[in-house]
């Protein structure tokens, strides 16, 4: 069965980064659009950044380009999210998310397999 586990949250103050991971198991994900997704509470999950199975292609929400970044290693089934220059209205649960896909989603109900979610925390 597959399974994806986030890792890598955390608190942090403003202006401060994290790197967030997504390991993938039980299946190879190698020719999976992967993405990150983010809620806080009280709002609906919000797309943050999505990577196709190739890296070739690279998805940013406006909120966060320039300061994330997405990056995956298909010989580790695992993607990444480095967070830099955070900020209080980033905090929220994140998400990995898979779909097996060439053209890469970027909605959440696009996507087929989903991990539990890791806090992030940013403190003003």
């Amino acid at each position: 069965q597959a399974q994806l586990v986030e890792s890598g949250g955390g608190l942090v103050q403003a202006g401060g980064s994290l790197r967030l991971s997504c390991a993938a198991s039980g299946r190879t994900f190698s020719r999976y659009a992967m993405a990150w997704f983010r809620q806080a509470p009280g709002k609906e999950r919000e797309f943050v950044a999505a990577i196709s199975w190739t890296g070739g292609s690279i998805y940013y929400a406006a909120s966060v380009k320039g300061r994330f970044t997405i990056s995956r290693d298909n010989a580790k089934n695992t993607i990444y999210l480095q967070m830099n220059s955070l900020k209080p209205e980033d905090m929220a649960v994140y998400y990995c998310a898979a779909k097996q896909a060439v053209v890469v989603p970027t909605t959440p109900l696009e996507y087929d397999y989903w991990g539990q979610g890791t806090q992030v925390t940013v403190s003003s």
